[in-house]
């Protein structure tokens, strides 16, 4: 479902305050900007890669890539080379780039534009993936079986050319021999998720889209391309959690699994909500079962988001953390595939490159690891207050002009008087009031609060 924002609507104002209010950095120090101009990387020592027919796989337009991958037929099974950017190829330990780096964290992306980890002339550079360009990676060799597990990993740096730039829509649609291969590993290694217990919720993305002039609110869920592109990252990040694992340093990305008490409440919640829930069903069985075009499934989805709270990153050297898997993965897990857009990414790869050449982690990434945690948790923190506040942003603007109208929409939250609406059209989740609100259900609900410098939306239920 798409909305436009009205062309009366300004949003650059709106978007001004915010990067304000979360203190977001406009520029880059100039001699962050010089450095990173400066910056060169040494082919030496690299494994000779450009045989590799690797091609990225992004959205349209992307200019930030940090990874490239082919998948070769083994017998019943595959290999997987997977290129990720070497951002260390080009960022000198305790420079002007890396402090920068770590003071942002990570990428945030914006509708009026990115604000970017590194200087672009890096990011969308000289360390992006971009086709028929010699570039430094660090190239993992993944071999699955006819199931699609993991059966033998390599990494090391290595030299490598893409081949061509490829976007979710357009590989969907034109399909192909890149398209099936990507299909059979994905889908061999989502049965592989839901055997071991991992889980996604199924909910369809709110976003805001603009091409500078307009702007427009979406509704958006995940193509079937984008879900198995995913697992290429998913098994990395496994792979990479065990290879840390085994060493005894590393980074991991962790959640702990939702408390018996939490897990109890929802099952009440889908009993009020007539929604099925088999006793001897588990909850990542039950999220899969759920459709979000469902009214009464819609409401299960959006309070099931409680399960997926608390995930963080835990740093260890030497024992191993008592936490130690992602309970969404439903196994170890780490982040590794996007250096270009996350920090600890750029870590993690000089913690399994180590690992797997048999050498101890570099001192500049082994002494930088306890204090990733934190700096990671701030950035993540920034992250999802700015993806919040863009898209309450868009939904005062779509709605500043239709104050008194009444709407249909769907109950997602509900507790005594207050709860949350969710419009079909326009593509809206906000704020509702009205005696006993009862979850999953259709209600008339007129606007009555909309206010776009607070970023502030509510409706009152009538009839």
């Amino acid at each position: 479902m798409r909305t436009s924002v009205p062309a009366v609507a300004d949003i650059d104002a709106p978007l001004a305050a915010l990067r304000a209010e979360l203190r977001l950095p406009s520029v880059f120090p100039d001699d962050v900007l010089a450095e990173a101009a400066a910056a060169t990387w040494d082919p030496a020592g690299r494994v000779d890669a450009r045989d590799l027919a690797l091609v990225t796989l992004d959205p349209a337009g992307s200019r930030d890539l940090d990874q490239a991958f082919v998948i070769e037929r083994r017998g019943a099974g595959h290999r997987l080379s997977y290129a990720i950017a070497d951002v260390a190829a080009f960022v000198a330990p305790g420079g002007a780039v890396d402090a920068e780096a770590h003071r942002r964290g990570e990428t945030i992306y914006l509708p009026d534009g990115r604000v970017p980890l590194h200087p672009p002339v890096l990011s969308e550079g000289a360390a992006s993936l971009l086709p028929g360009a010699d570039r430094p990676a660090v190239l993992w060799q993944l071999d699955l079986d006819d199931s699609g597990e993991l059966t033998a990993t390599d990494v090391r740096r290595a030299i490598v050319r893409s081949r061509a730039q490829l976007d979710y829509v357009s590989l969907q649609q034109q399909q192909g021999e890149i398209f099936a291969l990507l299909q059979e590993v994905g889908e061999r290694r989502l049965v592989l998720e839901r055997e071991r217990g991992g889980v996604s919720l199924p909910v369809p993305e709110q976003q805001v889209d603009g091409d500078g002039t307009s702007w427009t609110l979406t509704y958006r869920a995940t193509l079937p391309v984008e879900d198995w592109n995913a697992q290429l990252s998913l098994v990395t990040g496994m792979a990479a959690a065990r290879l840390m694992l085994d060493q005894g340093v590393g980074l991991l990305r962790t959640m702990p699994p939702p408390a018996a008490d939490v897990v109890a409440s929802l099952r009440r919640s889908a009993s009020a909500l007539n929604v099925s829930w088999p006793a001897a069903t588990s909850y990542s069985e039950f999220v899969r079962t759920l459709d979000a075009s469902v009214p009464a499934q819609a409401a299960m989805l959006r309070l099931a988001s409680v399960l997926f709270r608390g995930a963080g990153y835990v740093a260890f050297d030497g024992a191993p953390p008592a936490q130690q898997t992602h309970s969404a993965v439903a196994a170890p897990y780490a982040h590794a595939t996007a250096p270009l857009r996350r920090l600890a990414d750029r870590y993690v790869s000089e913690c399994c490159l180590a690992a797997c050449a048999g050498v101890e982690v570099p001192e500049w990434a082994r002494t930088a690891l306890p204090a990733l945690p934190r700096a990671m948790a701030e950035a993540d923190q920034r992250a999802h207050a700015a993806d919040r506040a863009v898209i309450d942003i868009a939904e005062s603007l779509v709605l500043q002009l239709r104050v008194g109208e009444v709407f249909r929409g769907v109950v997602v939250e509900a507790d005594g008087s207050r709860g949350e609406i969710q419009l079909a059209e326009p593509a809206v989740r906000a704020r509702l009031r009205g005696d006993g609100l009862v979850l999953g259900t259709v209600v008339n609900a007129r606007l009555t609060v909309c206010d776009v410098a607070r970023r502030e939306v509510e409706f009152t239920v009538v009839g």
